[in-house]
């Protein structure tokens, strides 16, 4: 009995006021922080891909994998000599995914955004079209239907020689 008195005393001394503002304190600074790693990421990931991208990165591979095959019977095509190229592959495969899966996305919302600026300035658009790639895939589907029905309209115009 007398912990639990102990327990609920220590509970009333609590300062929330002021451990609220601590934890916001706190989660302002790790915004920051994270703010700062996805900027260096971002600038990583961008030179990455575009040096990936390049004659250079695959004559540089292609020389490494020659290297590797030549070096072969010098070394009995030992498990150690096959294992230094599944590791070695292995692991530049496994980062290159987050790589090219970052630059993707970021590629994609820059494509979206210039697709919605098209949208919205074009006059009679259908301004219901910006921001697509949010909506639920049911919402997609009804979408999708109505345009495939359009476009089979607009093709049986044409067939008949209107426009």
């Amino acid at each position: 009995m007398n912990e639990k008195v102990d327990y609920l005393n220590r509970i009333k001394q609590i300062d929330y006021l002021e451990a609220a503002k601590k934890t916001a304190c706190w989660l302002k600074t790790k915004l920051k922080e994270s703010e700062y790693w996805n900027k260096r990421f971002d600038h990583f990931a961008r030179f990455a891909s575009r040096l990936a991208g390049r004659p250079l990165a695959f004559s540089v591979a292609m020389l490494v994998i020659l290297s590797w095959v030549v070096t072969g019977p010098l070394f009995g095509f030992s498990d150690t000599w096959q294992l230094i190229i599944n590791t070695a592959t292995t692991i530049v495969t496994f980062l290159m995914v987050f790589l090219i899966q970052h630059t993707q996305n970021r590629d994609t919302e820059a494509l979206q955004v210039k697709l919605d600026e098209l949208i919205r300035s074009i006059d009679g658009a259908n301004n219901a079209l910006l921001d697509l790639e949010e909506m639920e895939e049911r919402e997609l589907t009804v979408l999708r239907k109505q345009y495939s029905e359009l476009a089979s309209s607009a093709r049986k115009g044409l067939n008949q020689g209107h426009k």
